[in-house]
């Protein structure tokens, strides 16, 4: 390269630093939501509308616009029965959070808080492992009295649960029969279903209607509904649930009430997955 050559290039980057440092080709309301943004962080990942505005350094007025329409736009979200506001895992789109499987536990535990109690006594993330349920995450209120314990490493057989089942009928019928081969099928109540054939028509079922319902079979004087997260090839990668003691609801009412708020949270825990493996993917593609 020659020295004018270079000189040029020098010439050409300085021109574009001035250019960006320029107040005058800055959006400064793009800059505004950026100051919202990062305000959430892992010592304030919720916050009132007051502190957001302290945090970013906006007056309140246009950290109240800014919240909302953020909030319009799916990037945060207002917690219930509260006045403060989150972020959601669709800022993965803007490169502000990395997901992998690992943090799954995190992401989900403050969705889990949002429908206990207010929807359910229990709500548990799992991944399926060997025919079991494997608990990594979970929030409870009231279920102390059945001595049903399901802290996070705790291993169940996932016939016998509404969250394996969620996750086994997503797989194919092949698979489905190594889980169930992979552990003894024990009756855990009167309720049960062991027989393979029966569970495999189960399965089937959970799939066609897209949930599992479980009233009494995994533990008596308990009903759960569960849904799958899936990834961006329709294969479940976890599974969230939610359970009530049985005299809380009939199992109609609980259905009704916490179905839509199952397939909500694994709707939105398998959306932010499915974007950071699409990032990762870019980026490794980009190297």
């Amino acid at each position: 390269m020659s020295l004018a050559q270079d000189s040029n290039g020098a010439s050409m980057r300085s021109a574009s630093a001035r250019a960006m440092d320029n107040p005058k080709n800055q959006v400064q309301s793009v800059a505004k939501v950026f100051a919202v943004l990062r305000s959430f962080t892992a010592d304030h990942p919720e916050q009132t509308l007051a502190e957001v505005a302290s945090r970013s350094g906006l007056d309140r007025g246009t950290a109240y616009r800014l919240v909302h329409t953020l909030a319009d736009l799916g990037h945060l979200r207002a917690v219930p029965d509260t006045r403060r506001f989150r972020l959601t895992l669709k800022c993965l789109e803007l490169g502000f959070a990395a997901l992998s499987a690992d943090d799954l536990p995190g992401h989900a535990t403050p969705l889990l808080k949002e429908v206990v109690p207010a929807h359910a006594d229990a709500a548990s993330l799992g991944v399926l492992e060997q025919g079991e349920v494997v608990y990594l995450a979970r929030v409870e209120a009231g279920l102390e009295r059945h001595g049903l314990v399901r802290r996070a490493g705790t291993r169940i057989g996932a016939y016998a649960t509404a969250l394996g089942q969620a996750m086994l009928a997503w797989l194919p019928v092949a698979e489905q029969h190594e889980h169930l081969a992979a552990v003894p099928r024990l009756m855990l109540s009167e309720r049960t279903v062991t027989d393979l054939d029966a569970l495999l028509a189960r399965l089937a079922a959970v799939r066609a209607q897209g949930y599992a319902v479980s009233d009494g079979e995994n533990a008596y004087g308990l009903r759960t509904v569960a849904a799958p997260v899936l990834d961006g090839r329709g294969r479940p990668i976890a599974g969230i649930s939610m359970t009530i003691a049985a005299g809380r609801a009939p199992i109609a009412d609980f259905v009704a009430d916490a179905v839509p708020q199952a397939l909500r949270i694994a709707a939105e825990l398998g959306e932010g997955v499915r974007l950071s493996l699409g990032a990762i993917g870019v980026a490794r593609g980009g190297r």
